[in-house]
């Protein structure tokens, strides 16, 4: 894919941002990249804008505000960014445990990368980046709980594009042909000003 090669789909979108969710491993930031360079928009790890806000890692975060002041941290940086236009975010894997995180994400258009947790559980495994919330005993077990929680969250995106390990590329490109069947279509104005009738029962055209 060339820089804005899908440039009507992305006038389409007249600027809404693109939400990616899904769980750790899934692929957002990957996937995300080639997105936003198909469609001419900039790309945003919303993980690394909160490292940088923060001035420390996540899991130096998770070690000394636990859980909760990570997602409220989280919760801030998701309002900054929907405030901006013309976005591909690739947001944390718990960003749906919050409502508040809805209400800026549903401003635009959210799509889960869904993948089954065999492929999930081979990619952390390969992956070296430390992921607090991944630091069990039994990784399986953990992956799995936190999939049967969230996985009822996930689905309430816009868009759903399952994956079987295919590369990000093609990944980005099962969300570029999906994306037109979910763009809401803006009401067209009328072709005729609309006519009215007054109290007298006199017809007149309104002002549109």
């Amino acid at each position: 894919m060339t820089a804005a090669s899908h440039a009507s789909l992305a006038r389409r979108l007249e600027g809404l941002n693109l939400y990616l969710v899904g769980m750790m491993g899934t692929g957002k930031s990957a996937v995300g990249r080639p997105l936003a360079e198909a469609l001419g928009y900039r790309f945003v790890d919303a993980d690394a804008v909160l490292e940088q806000a923060a001035g420390r890692t996540i899991p130096e975060i998770f070690a000394s505000d636990g859980e909760e002041g990570f997602r409220a941290l989280e919760t801030a940086v998701l309002g900054q960014i929907s405030s901006w236009h013309s976005l591909v975010v690739a947001t944390g894997g718990g960003v749906v445990t919050r409502p508040e995180n809805w209400g800026h994400m549903q401003q635009g258009v959210v799509v889960w990368l869904e993948a089954p947790a065999a492929l999930l559980l081979e990619r952390l495994q390969a992956d070296p980046t430390p992921r607090p919330l991944m630091a069990a005993s039994d990784p399986r077990a953990r992956l799995e709980a936190l999939l049967a929680e969230r996985s009822p969250l996930y689905s309430q995106a816009d868009l759903t594009i399952s994956q079987d390990g295919a590369p990000p590329a093609a990944v980005a490109e099962q969300v570029l042909e999906a994306l037109p069947s979910v763009i809401r279509s803006r009401p067209a104005p009328p072709a005729q000003p609309a006519v009215l009738q007054n109290d007298e029962g006199q017809f007149t055209q309104s002002l549109n």
